[in-house]
């Protein structure tokens, strides 16, 4: 045999030794085929959540409500009522806190204003109507009672349900909210127009309707600040809307009637919340909230926070929906305490705890 047909000899043999080789790892590593699988892998039986879902129901009204209920059907329920420009979905916004919201077995519900997100859009209709509509909901649910938790500019629409159906809110929670008394805001003077260029800007970028300061504790929260911005678009744009001002300027309006409604009625614990730097809802509208409020109102401020308070103590928020208004929420050594009050505020005044789930400080 010449040298070439040594060569190719070889190569062939090489070439059969490779395969063999190669065909070993493809079956599970060595060359024995009945060699024991990798372990089982899991997969999940039933989906996670990506937030809660938007449903419909046409209501005696001949108007369609738009909803989300997420949590346990027999939990507690909440009515949460978003602030200005929000949809039915802005209770996700907090879901930085599900897992506790989930553990004090708390429902909630939240029912979507006029001309926002879903909902088509009528003029004629007042904060008077949303109150009716969120009461038929809760119907349709078959919620009697329940608590109500309403931020920013969800304030008037809290005091007209409170008002509509004392008897029915078992508590009501205000983190800085709107009182729809005392002195209107300064918009109230402006043209249609004028507050239509004022918000239009805004409400086409949601980055800048959903702006927090720098040093807000909201940037803490992973991915807060995206949640957010699609929050605003959907609020906007969802009907094919296009950033239409006309909403915002309707429900801007309502912000101006005066006086608000009359809560004398109303026969369940409030809970204040508010922010010492917030210039939006400042401090002292707390003083005009107490001024309309039937018994004695449980407040709480905070030095660390702004017009961001309901986000930066929602950890808090929650446990008071929860029932637990006389235990404070505190970081104490890298764990996360609901203490009695009276112990949370000796540790927190020796600088041993702070307020707040550790989540806060862990992300520092």
């Amino acid at each position: 045999m010449t040298s070439t047909g040594h060569a190719r000899t070889a190569a062939i043999a090489i070439g059969a030794a490779t395969l063999t080789v190669l065909g070993a790892l493809l079956v599970g590593g060595s060359g024995d085929v009945s060699a024991s699988p990798s372990p089982e892998p899991r997969v999940q039986d039933a989906f996670d959540p990506l937030g809660p879902e938007v449903r419909a129901v046409k209501l005696d009204s001949g108007r369609t409500a738009h909803y989300t209920d997420q949590g346990p059907r027999d939990g507690r329920p909440v009515l949460y009522i978003g602030g200005t420009g929000t949809s039915a979905r802005a209770a996700h916004l907090t879901d930085f806190f599900r897992s506790t919201r989930e553990d004090l077995g708390l429902r909630f519900i939240s029912v979507e204003r006029n001309g926002f997100g879903d909902t088509e859009f009528d003029e004629d209709l007042g904060k008077a109507d949303f109150a009716e509509d969120a009461l038929a909901v809760m119907d349709r649910l078959k919620v009697h009672d329940f608590s109500v938790v309403a931020i920013s500019g969800g304030g008037p629409y809290a005091a007209e349900l409170a008002a509509k159906a004392p008897g029915r809110v078992s508590a009501l929670h205000l983190a800085a909210a709107l009182p729809p008394y005392g002195a209107r805001p300064a918009f109230c003077d402006l043209s249609d127009e004028a507050l239509a260029a004022a918000v239009r800007d805004q409400i086409k970028d949601p980055r800048k309707w959903w702006a927090f300061p720098d040093d807000s504790a909201v940037k803490s929260i992973p991915g807060f600040a995206d949640t957010a911005y699609e929050e605003g678009a959907r609020t906007y744009n969802q009907r094919g809307q296009r950033s239409d001002p006309a909403p915002q300027v309707h429900e801007q309006r309502l912000y101006c009637e005066r006086p608000g409604p009359d809560l004398s009625a109303l026969d369940a614990p409030v809970h204040l919340y508010a922010g010492k730097n917030d210039t939006t809802v400042p401090p002292a509208t707390l003083e005009t909230w107490r001024r309309e409020l039937p018994g004695t109102p449980k407040v709480r401020t905070y030095d660390d926070s702004g017009h961001d308070v309901q986000y930066r103590h929602w950890d808090q928020i929650l446990v008071d929906l929860a029932g637990h208004g006389e235990r404070t929420v505190v970081c104490k050594g890298g764990h996360t305490r609901v203490l009695v009050a009276r112990e949370a505020d000796r540790l927190v005044a020796k600088g041993s705890a702070t307020l707040g789930s550790c989540a806060w400080t862990a992300r520092k």
